[in-house]
């Protein structure tokens, strides 16, 4: 009897084992979700010799994602992932198509693997247009219209680009002739801290994960402590945004990137309550009776002067931001060629982009802070 207690015990025991054992292979095989807090349009799960990078929003309003699969070195892909671009980790050569994808590279300090880019003078980091300036960047034509016959030449490791809708020529050409082609979905986030958190996107790329999360979390450090300090303002100052193109008015949307920085910085954004992430038109007249007494002006498109905003269209002259010259344009901090900086790096490092405001609106808050994007037209 003792004997059979014995068995039955070390049967039980042999049980318990072998299933801790499948449940310890089981999640060794689901891999790791790792941590996007803010961004919306990409996961990333790491597995052992290789990671899983998913574009969930690749445009606005896609509805198909599109999955890639990073092999480390000596990485063994399963099967049913073999349907999925692979591409072989750290990469040591790409081609990029939105200046935004520039800091990023040059934060992880891997500029120098970049090898092509559309239409180069609109980058302005000096950084890399060091690198243009000695050929070691190529020109691949121009985002609606690359060069196909440069990039299959080249043959650069992965080139990462963005669409507007489903419909990519160039990319499906370049995708059908064997190279590496990544969908970037950075432009499609709304939180400011969403798009800077694309950076983890390179990181995967180049195995730097830790180094990708590292830099994001002091970008997110700093955002945050300055969002804290914005809250000590007494008051919210008026703000209008945006200028007339033909006979429009173009105006941020109240659940825009652009608005959600008003609102950071804690002011009265006069659009705050419209719905949508892109922009409004309105015709003159309706921004006139609501915004001719706002007390600030931000970003009235790439005007250089208040001359030049009034030789443009003389009614801009009638709005008390204007008379007062309470007038922020992000069009004068340019890189060599003539790119604006804000557009290459204000996704990156929003909290700049904060601090700037909150030096506009409540100085006293920012005493030794240096308007870096936004400067005041004179």
């Amino acid at each position: 009897m003792k004997f059979v207690k014995n068995t039955l015990f070390l049967f039980l025991i042999s049980l318990l084992f072998l299933q801790c054992k499948k449940e310890t292979n089981h999640e060794t095989k689901s891999g790791i979700k790792k941590e996007i807090q803010y961004a919306t349009g990409f996961e990333i799960y790491k597995y052992k010799g290789y990671s899983i990078v998913k574009i969930t929003k690749p445009w606005p309003g896609a509805k198909e994602n599109f999955t890639y699969v990073l092999q480390e070195k000596n990485g063994i892909i399963p099967d049913s992932l073999k349907q999925f671009t692979t591409i072989q980790i750290p990469i040591k050569s790409i081609v990029v198509t939105s200046t935004t994808h520039i800091p990023a590279l040059e934060m992880l300090g891997v500029e120098n693997t970049l090898v092509g880019f559309p239409n180069t003078d609109y980058i302005s980091s000096e950084k890399t247009r060091k690198r243009i300036d000695a050929g070691l960047v190529r020109e691949v034509g121009k985002n609606e219209n690359l060069n196909t016959e440069v990039l299959i030449d080249m043959q650069p490791e992965v080139i990462v680009g963005f669409g507007l809708n489903s419909s990519n020529p160039s990319l499906n050409i370049l995708r059908k002739s064997g190279l590496k082609v990544l969908f970037n979905g950075d432009w499609t986030e709304q939180s400011p801290l969403g798009k800077a958190e694309w950076i983890k996107f390179f990181g995967a790329l180049y195995g730097l994960d830790s180094k990708a999360n590292s830099v994001f979390s002091e970008i997110e450090k700093e955002y945050n402590t300055t969002l804290a300090l914005a809250k000590k303002a007494t008051q919210k100052p008026t703000v209008l945004s945006g200028s007339m193109f033909q006979d429009q008015w173009y105006v941020p949307q109240g659940e825009s990137w652009a608005s959600l920085f008003f609102k950071d910085a804690q002011a009265n954004y006069l659009w705050k309550d419209t719905k949508g992430t892109g922009s409004v038109s309105l015709p003159f007249e309706v921004i006139l009776e609501k915004a001719q007494q706002a007390e600030f002006w931000i970003a009235p498109g790439d005007f250089s002067s208040l001359k030049q905003m009034s030789d443009s269209n003389p009614h801009y002259s009638e709005f008390e931001s204007f008379k007062n010259k309470k007038v922020y344009s992000y069009a004068l901090n340019k890189g060599a060629k003539g790119g604006i900086l804000y557009f290459e790096w204000s996704p990156t490092r929003p909290d700049w982009v904060l601090k700037d405001l909150i030096k506009i609106f409540h100085p006293e808050l920012v005493p030794n802070h240096t308007l870096f994007f936004f400067q005041k037209l004179e």
